[in-house]
């Protein structure tokens, strides 16, 4: 071997004495950079279970304030309902006639509380016998199966909002009901969502409601199109469409007169307004809303026929149910008219106007936690 041969050895088996430390570091990175990754990887874990968490909450807050503003109905629904099978074992006829009179001085309305006892009645034929104490439980289960669904989707609070044209509802109810308020407060929800939010000021008849309305629009972030007290309430349903279209709105809701005192008055004012609107957009109104009163039991009902009798009506919000003991009052209209209750409203707050969930809703009147 020559000194060159030997020097090359020599070389050779030197050069490889600097790999082990490139190898070294790369692994030092690679540990660094999968150290990383797993630090990623569990905050990525622990994000979702931080939100499904907080969800869990927000949820949780929401059952309990419908339960509190069902404390009147609920407390006076089952006052008279524990006399009613105090001291029985059994589902007989006795305490089904005293559950029928408990129903009805409840609001829950004749029609249906008889369709209540005879489902009832059914399941004693079939099963043979019924305890007592199985008696809220079948009613919990009779009384959601009665009640229209009134949601196909969460998005936009019920609303088929669609890109390109706005979504019109014209709002309808006696003056009193809570209808500029439910306005205000379903405006000011819609905007939150980021929806662009068109009022109409239609009930011309009274200043204090465009004044009213014009509150609750500038409140909620919506804008809200005028004219002078005693315009023509088609006429203003006509621009507020025009400048929704024009200026690309998401949403258009138009308020309307509360009279009720000539029915026939109503019923063409109302018919008017909606041929006007079809002018604008030919599918207009895309839904029309009864706003009722949840206070007043027995006469939300007559306010209802007043109206599905004057216009057709597609959907339902009953107010003011965190301060009345006829909240049953939502059970028997939604029966008997077969319309859903898309919103109730459970108290003054801008965030106290609901989307209605018939199983939240006898969960809560039920003293049901979620």
């Amino acid at each position: 071997m020559g000194f060159f041969d030997l020097f090359k050895k020599k070389k050779d088996n030197a050069e490889p004495t600097s790999q082990p430390l490139q190898s070294e570091d790369k692994t030092l990175e690679q540990d660094a950079s999968l150290g990383n990754q797993a630090q990623q990887e569990a905050q990525t874990t622990e994000q979702p279970q931080h939100a499904e968490e907080q969800t869990a909450a927000e949820e949780q807050l929401r059952s309990e304030e419908l339960s509190a503003s069902l404390e009147k109905t609920k407390s006076g629904f089952f006052s008279k309902l524990a006399r009613a099978i105090a001291g029985r074992s059994t589902v007989d006829a006795d305490v089904l006639d005293d559950l029928e009179e408990v129903l009805i001085t409840s609001d829950v309305g004749v029609e249906t509380t008889v369709k209540i006892i005879n489902r009832i009645e059914e399941r004693i034929a079939r099963d043979k016998y019924m305890n007592t104490s199985e008696l809220n439980s079948i009613l919990r289960d009779e009384i959601a199966s009665l009640m229209e669904e009134s949601h196909s989707s969460t998005r936009d609070m019920g609303l088929e909002v669609k890109p390109g044209m706005p979504y019109v509802m014209m709002v309808v109810g006696v003056n009193g009901a809570g209808k500029t308020t439910t306005i205000g407060k379903l405006a000011a929800q819609l905007t939150k969502l980021g929806r662009k939010v068109y009022i109409g000021a239609a009930d011309t008849f009274r200043a204090a409601a465009i004044d009213q309305l014009a509150v609750w629009a500038d409140r909620a972030g919506a804008t809200m199109i005028r004219q002078e007290m005693g315009s023509d309430p088609a006429s203003v349903a006509y621009d507020t469409l025009k400048s929704a279209v024009a200026n690309g709105a998401d949403v258009v809701l138009i308020d309307t007169a509360g009279r009720l005192h000539n029915k026939i008055g109503l019923m063409n004012e109302l018919t008017k307004i909606r041929n006007v609107m079809s002018k604008v957009i030919p599918d207009a109104p895309h839904e029309v809303m009864l706003v009722l009163d949840g206070s007043t039991g027995q006469n939300a009902f007559e306010q209802a026929r007043q109206f599905t009798q004057a216009t057709q009506v597609t959907s339902l919000t009953i107010t003011k149910l965190d301060g009345t003991a006829k909240g049953g009052v939502v059970i028997g209209i939604s029966d008997q008219f077969h319309i859903p209750v898309r919103y109730i409203g459970i108290g003054e707050g801008i965030d106290q106007l609901r989307m209605f969930d018939r199983h939240d809703f006898v969960k809560a009147l039920f003293g049901e936690k979620k």
